[in-house]
C-alpha cells in the first residue's frame, strides 16, 4: 500500500471513529482487514468510540479477531476497544487472558489487555447480579459466583454443594478412577487430604474466596488442576502432600508450568500443618 492511501484510509478511519454514526460500522468492518497496520490499528479505536451505537456482536467480532494480529499495537487497541463493549466482548476474556500471561508479549499490550478484561469482568459482574439464578438440583438460590461457576464448567446452574457432586459424579464416571474426596472441610468442601481440610478452613475463616480443584488451561494442549485458586488475589495454592517419586517428578513439572507461564504460585508441605496458618498467610501476604 502506498503512503498516499494509507494516510487516506487512516484519516477516513479517524472521521468514522468521531462521527457517532451507527452506519459507519460496515466501513470500518473493512478497514480493521486493511494491509496497513496502522489503518487496522485506527479502525480498532474507532470501532471501540463506536460502542453502544454500531451493532455490539458484529463489532465484537471484529475486534476479536485482531487480538491475534502480528502487530503489538493493533492487539493493543483491539483490546482497549473490547472493553469499551463490556458484556458483549465477555467472549474474549479467554484470549484476553492468553495475552496477558504471554511471556512475550509487550507490556503495553499486557496494560490495555489487563484494563480491558478488569473492564468486561465488572461488567459481566453487574449484569449477573441483576439475574436470579437457581440450583438446577436442590433449587436453591445461586450467587452470582455458584452461577458462574457451574456455567464454565458444565452449562449448567448448581449450587457449590451440588456442583461439587456434579463434578465428582462425572470425573469419576468420565476417569473410572473413584476419587478419594472422603474428607469434608467445615464450610462442606469436599477434600482429598487432612492438609487441603485444613487450608480450606483457614481461607474460609479469613474470609477470602477460594475454588477448590478447578480445571484450567495453562498451556495449548496442557490441561492442570490446582489445588487451591485465590481469583481476589490471582494466586494459585498448591499442597504437595506425598513423598513417593513419581509424585515429586509430576511435582516439579507442575511448578514448572506454574513459573513458565507467570502464575502466582503458594506451595505448601505436610511440614507447615503445624503452623499453617502463619505460612499460608505469610505467603498471601507478599501477593497483595
Amino acid at each position: 500500500m502506498n503512503s498516499a492511501n494509507e494516510k487516506k484510509l487512516a484519516k477516513r478511519a479517524t472521521e468514522l471513529g468521531n462521527s457517532a454514526d451507527p452506519k459507519a460500522f460496515p466501513e470500518l468492518a473493512q478497514l480493521v482487514v486493511s494491509k496497513s497496520p496502522q489503518v487496522r490499528r485506527l479502525a480498532a479505536s474507532a470501532i471501540g468510540k463506536l460502542a453502544g451505537i454500531v451493532p455490539a456482536t458484529a463489532a465484537v467480532d471484529a475486534l476479536h479477531s485482531l487480538l491475534r494480529d502480528e502487530h503489538p499495537q493493533v492487539r493493543q487497541y483491539s483490546a482497549k476497544a473490547l472493553g469499551a463493549f463490556g458484556v458483549a466482548a465477555k467472549a474474549a476474556l479467554p484470549d484476553l487472558r492468553d495475552l496477558y500471561s504471554n511471556p512475550v508479549e509487550r507490556d503495553y499490550v499486557k496494560r490495555s489487555v489487563l484494563a480491558a478484561g478488569k473492564l468486561i469482568r465488572a461488567a459481566v459482574d453487574i449484569a449477573e447480579r441483576q439475574v436470579i439464578h437457581y440450583c438446577q438440583r436442590c433449587g436453591v438460590k445461586l450467587e452470582p459466583d455458584e452461577y458462574v461457576r457451574s456455567q464454565k464448567a458444565f452449562q449448567r446452574s448448581f449450587c457449590n454443594y451440588c456442583f461439587d457432586e456434579v463434578f465428582l459424579e462425572r470425573r469419576n464416571f468420565e476417569t473410572k478412577v473413584q476419587l478419594q474426596k472422603n474428607i469434608r472441610a467445615k464450610d462442606g468442601t469436599w477434600v482429598q487430604s487432612d492438609g487441603e481440610r485444613i487450608i480450606c478452613e483457614i481461607l474460609a475463616a479469613e474470609k477470602i474466596h477460594y475454588r477448590y480443584d478447578e480445571r484450567f488451561r495453562i498451556l495449548d494442549g496442557y490441561a492442570i488442576r490446582p489445588d487451591f485458586y485465590l481469583p481476589e488475589f490471582d494466586v494459585y495454592i498448591e499442597y504437595w502432600g506425598m513423598d513417593t517419586a513419581d509424585y515429586k517428578i509430576g511435582m516439579l513439572k507442575k511448578q514448572q508450568l506454574y513459573q513458565q507461564q507467570g502464575k502466582r504460585l503458594i506451595s505448601l508441605y505436610p511440614d507447615d500443618k503445624p503452623l499453617m496458618s502463619e505460612v499460608l498467610l505469610d505467603k498471601l501476604a507478599k501477593f497483595t
